[in-house]
């Protein structure tokens, strides 16, 4: 990557830039508001990033003009209808293998850390390390735990797990390494959609205790 201005180049078509993590969801969102998105393959968030691509290498010059513009301008209200639509509600039986070691870890009762978990307001951050891996911000203070010292081989789908400061919900067949408290029956990624998936960057997300 060579550097151009406030932005990095990422091969020929792609543009990345630094953003403050509490404004990434809202350019995200006024970027694929824009006229000139046309110009766009795809817009890539981060965790304190976001990736413009190109659809053609002789985008580029138009595009880094449009996107200095973009992040220099837009405001906390650029999308606030976008992140303040109605939340995504993923119900969680809260039977998960690690459940009981979280609380010993946590000097909690089990019960406790469910009502931690579903009470906490959680947002999606970003996406990364495999498709449809969301990355939810929120967990609350009392609940944090570095990640696992023996990460799992695979991990299946919809399996809810706990790590740092974020929540995840496993789009399957990955490794893992995060504390299973969880799962949920709720297809949050689907490949063979029309949007795969189900979550957005800035999407609200609350977890609710089901039997």
């Amino acid at each position: 990557m060579t550097e151009s201005g406030n932005l990095l180049r990422a091969g020929d078509r792609a543009w990345i830039v630094d953003v403050a993590p509490e404004r990434i969801a809202g350019v995200v969102a006024a970027a694929r508001a824009q006229t000139w998105s046309a110009l766009l393959e795809d817009v890539v968030p981060a965790a304190r990033s976001i990736m413009f691509r190109a659809n053609t290498s002789s985008d580029m010059r138009l595009l880094s003009g449009h996107v200095r513009h973009l992040v220099d301008t837009a405001g906390a209200d650029a999308s606030a209808a976008f992140l303040e639509r109605e939340p995504v509600v993923i119900p969680v039986r809260y039977d998960g293998e690690d459940l009981e070691e979280v609380a010993r870890r946590l000097n909690l009762t089990t019960a406790a850390v469910v009502a931690a978990h579903t009470s906490a307001e959680h947002r999606v951050g970003f996406f990364g390390f495999a498709p449809g891996f969301a990355y939810i911000d929120g967990l609350p203070g009392a609940l944090e735990l570095p990640r696992r010292t023996s990460p799992r081989r695979r991990v299946g789908a919809g399996l809810v797990a706990i790590a740092g400061t974020q929540t995840v919900v496993y789009p399957g067949g990955t490794p893992g390494g995060w504390h299973l408290i969880g799962s949920t029956s709720e297809v949050l990624w689907d490949i063979d959609a029309a949007n795969p998936s189900r979550l957005s960057v800035g999407d609200r997300v609350v977890f609710e205790a089901v039997e």
